[in-house]
């Protein structure tokens, strides 16, 4: 499958979660029919956090963890969501930076950039910007952004190397990258890598720990942590793996806690 078809592939799952929460539905990835009790999607922001939100900014989150509350946001800082989806993150943050700071949104699909926008004037958060692109290609200069985070977006890319580049690109010399993500931790056989990420993630494409900080490192990262904050147990999509044809009895030691939502840290060093 080449990088235009697993991008297309991408863009029309998530345009239709778009849809799908405009019409008053609600989006979900997975084998459950909601996000409710879900054990990737469910309980990842407080009553605090979604209380001063729009129902729908919560409905359209896809997200597998909550980067906006490790990512340690000050006020006066700009920070970017790489793949803002229906806004969530992007709106929270824009609170934790106040008045002073900015939040960028990109998405590159345009109805959860229409959703993104109506739930910021729902909300009436004035310091948001949501932008149009790809996380491949950001439309932002270079150095011109605090921190960038993300909300199990990087391991949709087909091109990870690129996206972390530009990342650091865009980020100001001590700038932080702080994003929530899908890794997987050591060897999986791929047949069954396969169907726990489409499990997970609606999109296979997670990174081995070692493999991404490897990555961070190449695109110019220093001090980068890998902080596990959800651990996936086979128990919990025996009914996915049963319905692709996989015993998860029989598979539950090559895969039962290897993959898990991570929280990874790495920053831009300073100018010297």
């Amino acid at each position: 499958m080449s990088d235009a078809d697993i991008r297309q592939i991408v863009k029309d799952k998530y345009g239709k979660a778009a849809l799908t929460v405009a019409a008053g539905g609600n989006a979900s990835c997975g084998s459950a029919s909601g996000r409710e009790g879900h054990p990737i999607t469910s309980n990842l922001y407080s009553a605090a956090e979604t209380g001063c939100l729009p129902s729908k900014a919560t409905a359209a989150s896809l997200g597998c963890g909550n980067p906006t509350a490790l990512a340690e946001l000050k006020a006066g800082e700009i920070v970017l969501d790489l793949g803002s989806g229906g806004g969530i993150d992007v709106l929270l943050s824009a609170r934790r930076v106040g008045p002073t700071g900015k939040a960028y949104g990109l998405d590159m699909t345009d109805e959860m950039l229409a959703l993104a926008r109506d739930n910021q004037r729902k909300a009436g958060v004035e310091n948001v910007e949501f932008l149009r692109g790809e996380i491949e290609e950001i439309p932002l200069p270079e150095a011109s952004v605090d921190v960038v985070i993300s909300n199990c977006v990087i391991n949709l890319s087909a091109d990870k190397d690129r996206v972390l580049m530009e990342a650091f690109r865009v980020l100001k010399p001590g700038g932080r990258f702080a994003v929530s993500d899908v890794v997987v931790r050591g060897e999986v056989p791929p047949a069954i890598r396969k169907s726990v990420e489409l499990w997970i993630g609606c999109v296979a494409g997670a990174l081995e720990e070692q493999e991404y900080r490897a990555k961070l490192a190449k695109a110019g990262f220093e001090g980068i942590e890998v902080e596990p904050t959800r651990v996936y147990r086979v128990e919990d999509a025996r009914d996915f793996l049963a319905s692709s044809g996989i015993d998860a009895d029989a598979v539950a030691p090559q895969v039962d806690g290897r993959f898990m939502s991570a929280f990874v840290r790495a920053r831009k060093p300073h100018a010297r």
